[in-house]
């Protein structure tokens, strides 16, 4: 569609608006409409309520078009003196429908075209207006692009492709590592003494393209049949504070068993849970000592590290410890040995017998106050005493060999007595309701690009931080699509004047 190139009349301006409305409440009032159901009254005035919305944000775009000052030039970034003007007219799809945007243009031969007004308004560079854009990225965040459609189409009057959809959403989640890393971002120090940084990992079914290099390489050679072939690992990461539950080891015992109560705990404060498809395990958990960083400057809190017994990510753990020179305290999650623990037992008794039960139970004890090296000992005799095969002892000799790599992880005894959390719970639920929920919820392969997005998206979303971070993504747009455009970062803004004819 041809848009003509003039600015609105001055003297119609929000006259079709009020001829709209007036017109809906003349049908109101009238005989007939009292024969409609509520339910009917209701789509008919959504419908006209929505065009009468759209009339009213043009009428708006229209006076900011008649307010807008002309200069005699404009001068952009490039040092080129924009002498040239003309009246130029742009769409924009926005959430009460399509609408004009007339506004002044100053131009150059070989110079780029100069719009002071799309910085006022701070207009996105494409067709759909930030409205759009944010209810595209807040509904992806949980919902299949198909279903996101559905929902867009219910709850505005925007024009939008499937395809469009993706595209938004990747747009919208470019400004996350920078809002993070904002100096004047909000962070609740909050009260409590222990800081916990987590990580984990969880696949995400992708493109054959977008795997990594040895997946690929795998999945191309042994056929894409096999489910590990499909995915490509991304790394989960949480950070939050504590305050401190004190314990004994018999608590532990007992409350497993559900001889006693469970005591009421202390909840997770100022969680922050992400993920990333795309980023290294090494740069994810970066990004974790770094949000540690800004919420403990002083490092005044108790540093702690909850790991499921990964060697790779303890390393990485260790080595960003020492280079941000932190004190942390790595702990191993006691649920991960525990299940070492059962898969031994019912080797050596059989599965889920009494006997099985009993000694899980035991060692389960010694294991909490601090005896993992000589329970891991105890076992391997038991198991060459009883001559046992190598194939019924495996599950005994991993058991063991878990034991003894981590036993450096395992001072539960000193753990509990401080007060420190001991079970991976938080980062492990993130794994679930972060991307396992969402990632696989329409069942297709992810690009790498739509991945990503998504879960930056669902984490603002999950860790409340979605409506501060669109305030800075707005922001952030600004400086890249206009400010960045104009000699003076800071223009000038527009005081009333005449409408300029075109």
């Amino acid at each position: 569609m041809t848009i003509e190139p003039r600015l609105p009349n001055p003297g119609k301006t929000f006259g079709e608006s009020r001829e709209l409305f007036e017109k809906l409440v003349s049908w109101l009032e009238l005989d007939d409409t009292f024969s409609l159901t509520l339910s009917e009254v209701e789509v008919a005035i959504k419908a006209d309520g929505m065009d009468i919305l759209r009339r009213l944000f043009q009428d708006h775009i229209d006076l900011h078009s008649l307010r807008e000052v002309k200069q005699p030039s404009i001068v952009g970034a490039d040092e080129i003196e924009r002498t040239h003007r003309r009246v130029s007219v742009r769409s924009l799809e926005s959430i009460f429908g399509g609408v004009t945007v007339p506004r002044l243009a100053y131009t150059f031969p070989g110079a780029a075209a100069l719009h002071p007004l799309d910085a006022e308004l701070n207009l996105p560079p494409g067709l759909f207006s930030f409205g759009v854009c944010r209810l595209v990225a807040k509904e992806t965040a949980s919902r299949p692009f198909e279903k996101v459609l559905e929902s867009l189409h219910e709850m505005c009057a925007a024009h939008i492709a499937k395809r469009q959809v993706e595209n938004l959403a990747v747009a919208s989640s470019i400004d996350f590592e920078g809002f993070y890393a904002d100096p004047a971002r909000s962070v609740s120090a909050g009260h409590e003494s222990i800081l916990v940084i987590s990580a984990d990992g969880k696949g995400v079914v992708t493109r054959l393209e977008d795997l990594r290099e040895g997946t690929r390489k795998a999945a191309e050679r042994d056929g894409q049949e096999k489910g590990s072939y499909r995915k490509r690992m991304s790394t989960v990461a949480a950070v939050y504070s504590i305050d401190p539950f004190v314990r004994r080891p018999e608590d532990i015992v007992d409350e497993w068993r559900r001889k006693i109560k469970e005591t009421k705990r202390p909840r997770p404060q100022g969680k922050r849970v992400w993920a990333s498809i795309r980023m290294e395990p090494e740069d994810v958990i970066r990004q974790a000592f770094e949000e540690a960083m800004r919420r403990d400057p002083g490092q005044r809190m108790t540093w702690v590290a909850l790991v499921d017994g990964d060697l790779k990510q303890i390393a990485i753990l260790e080595k960003l410890a020492k280079e941000f020179g932190v004190r942390i305290v790595i702990v191993l999650d006691i649920m991960h040995a525990l299940g070492y623990l059962w898969r031994a037992g019912n080797a050596l008794f059989g599965q889920g017998s009494q006997e099985a039960k009993d000694w899980v139970t035991e060692r389960f004890h010694r294991i909490l106050r601090g005896e993992a090296s000589l329970v891991a000992a105890g076992m391997r005799r038991s198991a060459t005493n009883r001559g046992l095969s190598a194939d019924d002892r495996k599950a005994i000799d991993e058991c063991a060999r878990y034991l003894r790599n981590h036993q450096k992880y395992m001072r539960y005894f000193e753990y509990l007595s401080t007060g420190m959390p001991i079970a991976t719970g938080v980062i492990e639920g993130a794994c679930r309701y972060l991307v396992k929920d969402r990632m696989e919820l329409s069942g297709t392969r992810w690009s790498l690009k739509g991945a990503e997005a998504v879960l930056k998206l669902r984490a603002l979303v999950v860790s409340g931080d979605f409506d501060e971070y669109w305030r800075f993504h707005e922001a952030q747009e600004a400086q890249r699509n206009h400010r960045a455009l104009f000699a003076i970062p800071g223009l000038q803004a527009n005081e009333p004047s005449q409408a300029i004819a075109s």
